[in-house]
């Protein structure tokens, strides 16, 4: 076999793997690499390991796709090429951003794009490049990103390259998807396409399928949406690709969800999820049991919702945690607007028993917040103690509406029963187990600064600081509104009662800031 025959097999490897025909791709690499060795070179050996890794990788055999990557660097290096050996830094930087290691993918393309340099390799040049504008994508920086694509599109369109440029134009017309620009982004997803096409690459063809599917989602188009998915679907399921796969099933989710079909949507999202797991990719999975916790709530499902939240919320925050991914921050925001949405669906569905509560969960995580964020909390603390505002009484479900809403002076019955609820809550805040511990908030926002609350009769420094914040929050909001047995008071007549209890009820260095705010 000549180096000819050797070039001959890479090509119809290179030609199976667009087509999706992973076996027969692995097979005409294999037949390449065990020609006898004078007819192979090192870079020969390099290139051929790295693109059967490239098949792995497609197939989510990422363990075994790295192990050839990294020995295909391993080789080049040796050997001193420094060509093959940025090849294989990008392949390799590419597992680590499916893993969500978006540093070290950097790093690695950053590498590579400096191997390029130093040996004038226009096309490793432009592939590091293009993976950079990716990150760039992915962390939020459009315009960085939208410059790095445009060179990188030049360059392969100049060599006639469409299968490199029908990627590139994919991430632009994603680009402008997050930037709102639908009718760009469509323009550009008709150009990807044509590129795939010309390359004859059906594997990318479904995946700017799956994308331009989410596109009509965000445009409402949601016939021509299930279209797009249909197709993608009938791709990745014929090629055999169970990422494209998890994909496909969670944007059909999307769709049966918006289209009313919750069942269709529940059936999506259990496979999703089950075959991101099963692919390593914790992002996808995390963004489909975000997506999922929205058929809950749908449902009125409040706690199966913040289960599913809090399975996404624990994959994003470990990711973040391992520094691995730097577009968590939006993820997280819209993660937490989902929370905030089911948990403010959860107290005003509690506070419909009690006539006189409506709005109370909702002011008194205001309050709260605006108290809490004078005396040093910040971030993400804030917004999870919003929603244990919300939730301070969550217990008061298990009551009845009789009890919550008789007037005049309870029993020491009914006053038992009523002192039930923040233990009540306690048990469901428990079991929903949140990432941020509100617990406390439930539990104790009745317990009294000088020992006389309830439900453990805890006094001074002994209370949570958080609970004795919701304490203030929740008597002030209490006071001025109208109950069964009294008016609502002026914001002057509140204060006046409450300064007189603090260092009573209320902490003694906590009230004064409160009420500052207040007349402020």
């Amino acid at each position: 076999m000549t180096a000819v025959g050797v070039a001959v097999l890479m090509r119809s490897g290179a030609d199976a793997l667009a087509a999706g025909e992973w076996e027969a791709s692995i097979g005409f690499y294999e037949q390449a690499l065990h020609q006898p060795p004078r007819t192979l070179e090192a870079a020969d050996v390099a290139e051929i390991l790295r693109r059967i890794g490239m098949v792995h990788r497609d197939r989510r055999d990422l363990a075994v796709a790295l192990e050839l990557f990294e020995a295909s660097h391993l080789i080049a290096t040796l050997n001193g090429l420094d060509s093959p050996a940025g090849r294989a830094l990008v392949s390799w930087a590419t597992i680590d951003q499916i893993r969500g290691d978006l540093d070290a993918a950097a790093d690695r393309y950053g590498a590579a794009r400096q191997l390029a340099a130093r040996v004038g390799d226009g096309h490793l040049a432009a592939l590091a490049e293009q993976n950079l504008g990716t990150l760039a994508l992915i962390r939020g920086d459009l315009r960085l990103a939208m410059s790095r694509f445009r060179t990188v599109l030049s360059y392969h369109e100049k060599r006639g390259d469409h299968d490199q440029a029908s990627r590139v134009l994919n991430n632009m017309a994603m680009a402008f998807v997050d930037a709102g620009e639908w009718d760009e982004a469509e323009r550009m997803f008709e150009r990807a396409t044509e590129a795939a096409l010309l390359a004859d690459h059906r594997v990318m063809v479904g995946s700017i399928e799956m994308n331009r599917a989410e596109l009509h989602i965000k445009r409402g188009a949601l016939t021509a949406a299930r279209e797009a998915c249909e197709r993608a679907f009938e791709l990745h399921r014929r090629l055999g690709s169970v990422h494209g796969c998890a994909e496909a099933h969670k944007v059909s989710g999307v769709i049966s969800r918006e289209t009313g079909d919750l069942d269709g949507a529940h059936r999506h999202f259990v496979e999703a999820t089950r075959l991101a797991c099963a692919c390593e990719d914790p992002l996808l999975q995390a963004q489909a049991l975000r997506e999922w916790a929205r058929v809950y709530l749908a449902e009125r499902r409040n706690a199966e919702a913040l289960r599913r939240l809090n399975e996404a919320y624990r994959i994003f925050d470990g990711l973040s945690a391992r520094r691995d991914l730097l577009e968590l921050d939006q993820n997280l925001d819209e993660l937490e607007e989902s929370y905030l949405h089911v948990v403010r669906a959860w107290g005003e569905s509690i506070e419909s028993k009690d006539n006189y509560t409506h709005g109370h969960c909702e002011r008194v995580g205001e309050y709260a917040c605006m108290l809490a964020a004078a005396v040093g909390m910040t971030g993400r603390d804030l917004t999870w103690f919003r929603m244990g505002g919300y939730l301070h009484d969550v217990g008061k479900g298990s009551l009845s509406p009789d009890l919550l809403n008789k007037r005049g002076a309870l029993s020491p019955e009914e006053w038992d029963q009523m002192k039930r609820h923040t233990i009540e809550g306690d048990a469901l805040v428990a079991e929903i187990d949140f990432p941020w511990d509100m617990r406390p908030v439930v539990r104790s926002h009745h317990e009294r600064w000088d020992g006389t609350g309830y439900p453990d009769g805890l006094s001074g420094e002994e209370i949570p600081w958080t609970a004795r914040i919701l304490c203030i929050a929740d008597v002030y909001d209490a006071l001025t509104t109208t109950r069964s047995y009294r008016r609502a008071l002026t914001q002057a007549e509140a204060l006046q009662v409450m300064r007189a209890d603090s260092g009573k009820l209320f902490d003694p260095e906590l009230f004064p800031v409160f009420e500052q705010l207040i007349l402020e």
